[in-house]
């Protein structure tokens, strides 16, 4: 279980990151709190740490719920995964919008292993 908990560590430093990334923009692209539009630039940043969050919300119980009903190590690497989809979501989402696709896919394939992985594991041992 350790390596899952520094993954979810990692993942949420990224999270951390993805923030100041939203901070930096807003400051270099002048866009004065509370506003959350007018630059596109920032508000792919904003829109990115956004995301995140939602995908965050979603993925971390489910890996920890997989490393409980089945195997730690392939929950931890499945948080590996999901965190190169991020960082390539990112790349991606602030270089052009439309390219966003590869990142979203890899974390979403990593997200489906993990829930679905613990939905099966998880009726498997009530049988």
């Amino acid at each position: 279980m350790e390596y899952v908990m520094v993954v979810a560590c990692l993942l949420l430093i990224q999270y951390f990151v993805f923030g100041a990334l939203v901070g930096r923009a807003r400051g270099k692209y002048n866009v004065p709190a509370p506003a959350t539009t007018g630059v596109p630039i920032f508000e792919r940043y904003a829109r990115v740490h956004g995301n995140t969050m939602e995908q965050l919300i979603l993925f971390l119980p489910s890996m920890f719920m997989f490393a409980y009903l089945s195997n730690p190590m392939y929950a931890a690497g499945a948080g590996v995964v999901f965190f190169i989809g991020r960082i390539l979501y990112l790349t991606g989402y602030v270089a052009d919008p439309s390219s966003r696709g590869k990142g979203f896919l890899i974390g979403f394939i990593a997200t489906a292993f993990v829930l679905f992985g613990s939905l099966f594991h998880g009726v498997m041992s009530l049988l």
